[in-house]
């Protein structure tokens, strides 16, 4: 993963497109940043699990600006977060259609013996274990919940 990152950074100065460079160089700091976090506990380099988290909360964190920027009209403002969230989006497996995301939330709860509401954490962690990077862990809470509660 670190290494399609790069190529992509070096691919986009080479073709001068400053927006997509300027989010590589985003992604390439968080990872770093990740990276020397990781050494300070005793770890070697993140792992690319743990990277697929980091991108996935970058996309998260631009969602939720993009989404403040349009409540409050800057429209443009929201462009360029959607414009980042595309380029980060391209190193995260593609998302799971709503018919994978219920199929393998089915199979968390079956794994972990899942019952009530009490049990979605133990939900949680399988499909954060599992599918990191190609789930909406949004919008599959919705639907653990739905299932746990028996609505």
């Amino acid at each position: 993963m670190r290494d399609a990152i790069n190529a992509a950074l070096k691919d986009s100065m080479k073709a001068r497109d400053a927006e997509r460079t300027g989010t590589l160089r985003l992604v390439s700091a968080a990872i770093k940043d990740r990276d020397i976090e990781a050494r300070g506990a005793g770890h070697g380099t993140a792992t690319d699990d743990e990277l697929k988290q980091l991108l996935a909360k970058m996309i998260k964190q631009r969602q939720e600006s993009a989404s403040i920027y349009e409540e409050n009209a800057r429209p443009e403002l929201a462009a360029k977060e959607k414009a980042e969230i595309a380029v980060i989006q391209e190193f995260l497996p593609q998302q799971m259609s709503a018919a994978e995301t219920e199929a393998a939330i089915d199979a968390a709860i079956a794994e972990t013996g899942a019952a009530s509401m009490k049990d979605m954490g133990k939900v949680m962690g399988v499909l954060k274990a599992k599918h990191t990077g190609a789930l909406d862990f949004a919008a599959a809470n919705g639907v653990i919940k739905a299932k746990l509660t028996g609505g």
